[in-house]
Formats: C-alpha cells, sequence, structure tokens
C-alpha cells in the first residue's frame, strides 16, 4: 500500500524539531560546546517537549500508542505513564542527574518503541504516529523509527563513551 505525504503532513514535526534543535544549540552556546553535553541536551529538550505533547491530550495518546508498542498493548499503567515517564528522563538529561541510569532508561525505551514502529511499518499499516500525542495527525513512517532509533543510539553513546 503505498501513499504520498506531503511536507506539510509532517510540518508540526519539523518546527518542534527546529525548536530543539534551536534550544540545544543555544545550550550549547552558553554552556559550551562538547558531544555528550550537545546529545544530553537534545534529549532533554526533545523530552520535555514531545512528553509535554502527550500529556496535552493524554487518552488521545494513550488509544493512538496502543496501537503499536509491545509494552504499551500490555499495559494500559504504563501507556498513561509513558509521557511523564520522558518528561522525568527531559529532567534528568537537563539536570545533568544520573546519566548512567537516564541513558540506560532511555536505550530500553527507545528500542523497545524501534521495534514496535518497526513490525507496523513492516506489515505496511497506516495509522497516526503518537510522537506527539493526538494533537497532530502525523502519519507514521519511517521517519518516526529514524526519530525512536536516533534516541536509543545517542543513549548508547551516552554510555559507551
Amino acid at each position: 500500500m503505498e501513499t504520498n505525504y506531503t511536507l506539510r503532513d509532517f510540518l508540526p514535526l519539523i518546527i518542534i524539531f527546529s525548536i530543539v534543535f534551536g534550544l540545544t544549540a543555544a545550550s550549547q552556546y552558553i554552556r559550551g560546546f562538547s558531544w555528550q553535553s550537545t546529545m544530553a541536551d537534545f534529549m532533554g529538550f526533545f523530552f520535555i517537549i514531545f512528553g509535554s505533547f502527550k500529556i496535552m491530550n493524554l487518552h488521545g495518546f494513550v488509544k493512538a500508542y496502543k496501537m503499536y508498542d509491545i509494552i504499551a498493548q500490555r499495559s494500559t499503567a504504563y501507556t498513561y505513564a509513558y509521557p511523564f515517564i520522558e518528561i522525568s528522563l527531559g529532567i534528568a538529561y537537563l539536570a545533568r542527574l544520573f546519566p548512567f541510569a537516564t541513558n540506560i532508561i532511555t536505550l530500553l525505551i527507545m528500542t523497545i518503541s524501534s521495534i514496535g514502529v518497526a513490525v507496523e511499518l513492516a506489515q505496511q499499516k497506516q495509522f497516526t504516529c503518537a510522537c506527539l500525542g493526538a494533537l497532530f495527525n502525523i502519519p507514521m513512517t519511517y521517519i518516526t523509527l529514524a526519530e525512536d532509533f536516533l534516541m536509543a543510539l545517542m543513549a548508547l553513546a551516552n554510555i559507551l563513551f
């Protein structure tokens, strides 16, 4: 099943990623640049902003996320907690709290999320991505997989280096 998406379909995601990049650049300008600091700031801003959008329509997020996340399909409590976990991880990244534990949790959550997204994409199912909650109608595509995989890779890089 082939679907033609336009740039307009991803505009909210593009704008929010631009804000995350801008905040990260500003933070690095103030703090001084290092790769680990850049990744921690990016992940912190990412998790806080994306988690906040999920909370704005928590019930809609839960319904959308249960469609593809393998833990969310089995645990409603986890699904409701997920945006708050993201925001907590964001705060931990920005405050540089418990970096090893923060990166391990991020690696686990984002790897599991990547698996769920990859399975749905392989089955060519079409539905809305819950990455920005239920406020925007962003399609589930390989962009979602790349987003999850990137976060898992940055967490792994922070653990290893």
